[in-house]
């Protein structure tokens, strides 16, 4: 893409007038609030994160955000992800976040990318960009973000989410340590929960991506002490906040000593997907209407529910309910004698449960509720709350 120099760029009087509040501090003037039009920031994920980054960028006058996602909004979005309105629900996010951002400030310009970020088209549309603000959910997809990042020497500002939990940290930001620096590893697929089968404070990811996007301002202004090389962290319930140092790892394969990589790799790989995929492909399976018919034959079966009290609390089906997280505390209350039908809230964790007591208990006699308790609801028609 042509860039313009910061001689060149003008604001008009509407303009001036929109940012009067930005221009007359002293730290951003009118030459930083030309560096702010100059920019070009890429949001990556339309979520709980990356609502508030796309509309503080926004009304903060950045030039141009680029937006990467490919999903559509749900009902049960709108409890953390304020960018969209009810009347959005079933819309792409990218189209219904573009429209909303517009609104809000029709002089910028707004890209969107409606599609799945992947090893082979990351470093097309990273190219582009001065700064990344990563708001993804999944470990895959923030080792490409990174790495991404690092090969095109561009900042990654990065934050994740989980319940009362929130971090965010600058990334590779004038050769200061990157992800891999913090993760060396990812951790066992499945080990950590998303926030659909945890769950977040809503409020939260509103926190945490103001926060990303306070220092995405800061690295274009080039004010400030930019949060690199520490990782924040906070503690919504308790109202703590610590800061953690980070330290260059001689051993990271991109930035350390003896760089071995030079290029995107398969992250799914990376992260151990396909091992879990091929362990989930050897657990027995059972349809809803199946267990229906096991159900209605009064079929000598259990029935465990494997999500958590405040899950089962607002809905079940009857199950006997054993967190996953107290799951070997209660192994003599699974009946071996009989079929047990493991669910979850879709699937995965009941997944994870199944294999845990199959490879280290031995049990042979278990099935996973296939699409968990939002596949029974939805395969029955079942006129119960999904969540």
């Amino acid at each position: 893409m042509e860039r313009k120099n910061l001689e060149e760029i003008e604001l008009t009087q509407k303009e001036l007038a929109k940012y009067s509040r930005h221009i007359i501090i002293p730290e951003v003037g009118l030459e930083g609030q030309k560096k702010l039009k100059n920019a070009r920031v890429l949001i990556i994920g339309a979520g709980g994160l990356g609502s508030p980054a796309l509309l503080y960028l926004a009304a903060a006058g950045v030039g141009t955000i680029g937006l990467i996602d490919f999903d559509v909004v749900d009902d049960s979005n709108l409890q953390r992800q304020v960018l969209f309105s009810m009347n959005d629900i079933g819309r792409l996010k990218v189209e219904a976040a573009r429209d909303r951002v517009l609104s809000l400030n029709p002089y910028i310009n707004v890209i969107t990318y409606n599609e799945k970020l992947s090893s082979q088209n990351a470093l097309e549309i990273f190219k582009d960009y001065d700064v990344v603000a990563d708001g993804t959910d999944n470990f895959p997809t923030r080792y490409l973000v990174n790495d991404a990042c690092v090969l095109l020497g561009i900042p990654n500002v990065y934050a994740s989410i989980y319940r009362f939990d929130g971090q965010a940290s600058v990334f590779n930001y004038k050769n200061g340590p990157n992800y891999r620096d913090l993760y060396p590893t990812p951790p066992p697929p499945g080990l950590v929960p998303s926030c659909a089968e945890g769950g977040v404070l809503g409020v939260l990811p509103g926190l945490m991506g103001c926060i990303q996007t306070n220092e995405v301002i800061k690295i274009i202004l080039g004010v400030g002490d930019v949060l690199s090389g520490r990782l924040f962290t906070f503690d919504a319930l308790g109202f703590t906040t610590r800061v953690f140092k980070v330290h260059k790892d001689p051993n990271n394969p991109l930035t350390g000593d003896n760089p071995t990589q030079t290029k995107l790799i398969d992250y799914d790989f990376f992260c151990g997907i396909p091992q879990l995929a091929e362990k989930k492909s050897q657990i027995k399976e059972i349809t809803p209407s199946e267990l229906q018919e096991w159900l209605d034959e009064k079929r000598d079966i259990q029935v465990i529910d494997v999500r958590e009290q405040d899950e089962y609390d607002l809905v079940n089906i009857g199950a006997k309910l054993i967190p996953l997280s107290s799951l070997e505390s209660h192994i003599d209350e699974i009946d071996r004698n009989r079929p047990v039908v493991v669910h979850c809230k879709a699937g995965g964790r009941s997944a994870r449960a199944i294999d845990l007591l199959t490879s280290q208990y031995g049990f042979d006699n278990l099935y996973n509720l296939k699409g968990g308790i939002i596949g029974y609801i939805g395969e029955l028609k079942l006129s119960l709350p999904v969540y």
